[in-house]
């Protein structure tokens, strides 16, 4: 019987490539996402909807008998600093970017439990341990998903379930591209040159690539990692050791 693997956001950028990573590795890949997908199985979800997260998580694990991989990805980033957030901001921010993966983590852990085992994986951010400016809301909800992590893995070790946070630095995603559009069309900066300053800023002098943060999450997944628990796994090309 083949693992079975919920990914949110799994139809772009981070989460595509982790879907399509874990269909090579013989996993049944259940996509929750508001953007269709042919990878994998397709649920449509809006993950900021605990209500719709849960329902379509336990009509999955219903239909399958299990769970064994949890993958939170879905999020979005938002820049602008504490003045300029208003509260509705706030509130679908850290909706999405939390209270997703809340409900996600709550709904697979029953089955998680019954079978003595499991692996969560939250896709956080660089900004999960270090600070930007202009990022007071999308950095506070990377911090909080750092806590989930943490708290989830000392609750459920007991049962032999896994938590860890990915934390990429920038890596070249539809997200990536979509921000730094925006910041052009509101400086009328070159795109170009602020992708190359993006790259020039890492120690290894380029961008990430989605695939290697899936390697990572595959690493995580897996038995050879069975003693990693709780942790907050950088990708970042060396950024946050500065």
């Amino acid at each position: 019987m083949s693992k079975v693997a919920i990914v949110t956001g799994g139809t772009k950028g981070i989460g595509s490539a982790v879907v399509k990573r874990l269909l090579t590795g013989g996993y049944q890949v259940h996509n929750l996402d508001i953007e269709p997908s042919n990878n994998g199985v397709f649920h449509y979800c809006d993950v900021s909807d605990v209500k719709a997260v849960r329902h379509c998580i336990t009509r999955i694990i219903d239909q399958t008998q299990r769970v064994d991989v949890l993958v939170s990805n879905a999020g979005k980033h938002l820049s602008a600093n504490i003045e300029n957030t208003t509260e509705d901001t706030l509130d679908a921010l850290f909706a999405l970017n939390v209270k997703g993966a809340y409900a996600a983590i709550q709904a697979v852990l029953p089955s998680m439990k019954a079978q003595q085992q499991g692996a969560i994986v939250l896709v956080a951010s660089d900004q999960a341990i270090i600070a930007k400016q202009n990022s007071f809301a999308y950095n506070l909800t990377k911090h909080a998903l750092a806590s989930v992590a943490k708290t989830t893995a000392l609750d459920y070790a007991q049962f032999n379930i896994r938590a860890n946070a990915v934390c990429p630095g920038t890596i070249e995603t539809p997200l990536f591209h979509n921000a730094i559009d925006s910041y052009c069309q509101k400086s009328g900066a070159i795109k170009a040159d602020i992708v190359a300053e993006e790259a020039a800023l890492q120690p290894l002098n380029r961008l990430g690539q989605p695939d290697e943060v899936a390697a990572l999450v595959d690493f995580l997944i897996s038995d050879e990692a069975s003693f990693i628990t709780g942790s907050l796994q950088s990708i970042d090309g060396g950024y946050t050791t500065q």
